[in-house]
């Protein structure tokens, strides 16, 4: 009878690095279990993160706490349009001098610096829109794709239809006021919302490819006929290309502070998530950084 078995190896672990998050267990290498990995700390008042794949929560802190979201509230804009049946992308839209009177009316808020009489399509207005966050932007979207009989009501409408979606993805803790997230007194949401929010907009070829893009140059037709070269729109969003970032919105303002809803993926591991109200936008790329080494160590 063989009692034992003679040369046998047995590896041990004793630690790894959270951002692999494997050990090697006792004769084996085994994915960490939860308790092994610590939970990071965040700075921002709120923050929330999911399993992409399988829509798990991974971490929440204040994540269903109304808070102003700033210009992550284009994703929401974005959802609406992409979400129009019979959408064609290449539509033009004349932008018209009641965009220009808002912009001056909101004191010049983020722009993508549209001209008045060039025609711009539905595409190059979600780029103008996600990339430098422009209002301007989402402002001629919200009139071409709400209904009405006047630039305010066509944009009354729109929001509406954001609520209305909102209400559809189980946003519970989320209503807006506006299209490009300069709130009118109550335009609100929670990590966990624009979390959920994200995830479906995702899903969205034309949606990951924006978000995903670090500059974009649109070419505008002008009033006379003429081809304009714009400026060429950089995303605001500095952590793409980071550890497998992918986008999606950042977001900012005085009483909003700094925001983001991100999303990552390496070697198929896929995680989503949104800070809300962090104090600086060092502390926001800080804290997200951590959100997703922990994701990616929780979930490998």
């Amino acid at each position: 009878m063989i009692t034992g078995i003679k040369g046998t190896r047995i590896r041990r672990a004793a630690a790894v690095a959270v951002t692999t998050g494997a050990v090697l267990a006792t004769g084996a290498l085994t994915a960490a279990p939860a308790q092994a990995v610590t939970t990071p700390t965040i700075t921002a008042k709120s923050g929330f993160l999911m399993n992409s794949a399988t829509g798990a929560t991974l971490f929440k802190k204040s994540e269903n706490t109304h808070r102003l979201t700033a210009s992550t509230t284009k994703i929401m804009t974005a959802k609406v349009v992409l979400a129009q049946s019979n959408l064609n992308l290449d539509t033009k839209v004349t932008i018209k001098k009641a965009v220009s009177d808002y912009m001056v009316a909101k004191g010049y808020p983020s722009s993508a610096h549209l001209i008045v009489g060039d025609k711009v399509t539905v595409r190059q207005l979600l780029y103008g829109m996600m990339l430098p966050s422009g209002c301007d932007a989402a402002m001629a979207l919200a009139d071409k794709f709400g209904s009405g009989s006047t630039v305010s009501a066509r944009t009354k409408n729109f929001i509406g239809k954001m609520n209305a979606k909102a209400q559809q993805l189980g946003m519970t803790n989320t209503h807006f006021d506006s299209f490009d997230g300069i709130s009118n007194g109550s335009n609100y949401s929670s990590a966990k919302d624009l979390t959920l929010l994200a995830r479906s907009t995702m899903k969205s070829s034309t949606f990951r490819s924006v978000v995903k893009t670090k500059k974009y140059t649109a070419k505008t037709i002008t009033k006379t006929g003429s081809t304009r070269t714009m400026t060429p729109w950089e995303n605001t969003n500095t952590l793409l290309g980071w550890n497998g970032t992918l986008g999606i919105k950042t977001g900012s303002g005085t009483e909003a502070k700094y925001c983001l809803v991100f999303a990552a993926t390496v070697n198929g591991e896929s995680v989503m998530g949104a800070v809300l109200t962090a104090s600086s936008a060092a502390n926001r790329t800080a804290d997200v950084k951590k959100l997703i080494n922990y994701g990616y160590a929780r979930i490998s």
